[in-house]
Formats: C-alpha cells, structure tokens, sequence
C-alpha cells in the first residue's frame, strides 16, 4: 500500500468516526484507532531519532578530529618535558661532579 492509498484511507476512517460514534461505543474501534495514534507517533519519534543521531554523527567526528589533534599536541608536550627532565638530570649529575672536583 502505497504512502497515499494509507492517507485516503485513514481521512475516510476518519471521517466514518466523526459522523458517528463508534469511538465511543466500540472499545475494539477504540483500539484501532488508538494504536494507529501511537504507531504515527512512534514512526515521528524514529525519524527525529534518526535526524538526531546523523547530526551526533557529524558533531561527533568534528569533535575527535579536534580530540585527536589536542591529543597528540598533549603527547608532543609530555615527550619535551620527558625529554627535558632526563636532560635536567643530567645536567644535575655533572653539577655534582664539577662540584667534587672543585
């Protein structure tokens, strides 16, 4: 069934409803019409979760690009300071030793 064939065929649903009062009178009718309420509102719910995770998707990826580069900025900066204090020591140690010689 084809997206407008479901459209003609609820508006006549409805309009058989509004002109009488099986809503009221018939609790299966009821139900009918009741599922067919919540099953469009869940249809609604998926499509906006589907639009809210692609635009998560693009966020996202933006996101650790921007993560990734502060991270291996982060990385550079602990191996110059590694770097620096294995230098440090070293300097230190022949401190020491240039002391002791004097």
């Amino acid at each position: 069934m084809t997206d407008m064939e479901k459209k003609v065929l609820m508006r006549i649903c409805t309009k058989i409803v509004a002109e009488t009062e099986l809503y009221v009178t018939d609790p299966e009718m009821q139900n009918l019409i009741d599922w067919v309420c919540v099953s469009g509102q869940i249809k609604e719910n998926n499509n906006r979760i589907r639009e809210l995770t692609g635009e998560y998707k693009q966020i996202e990826s933006g996101c650790r690009e921007g993560v990734r580069e502060k991270l291996e900025r982060m990385k550079e900066v602990c191996r110059e300071r590694d770097n620096l204090f294995e230098q440090q020591n070293d300097l230190k140690e022949r401190q020491r030793r240039i002391e002791k010689a004097l």
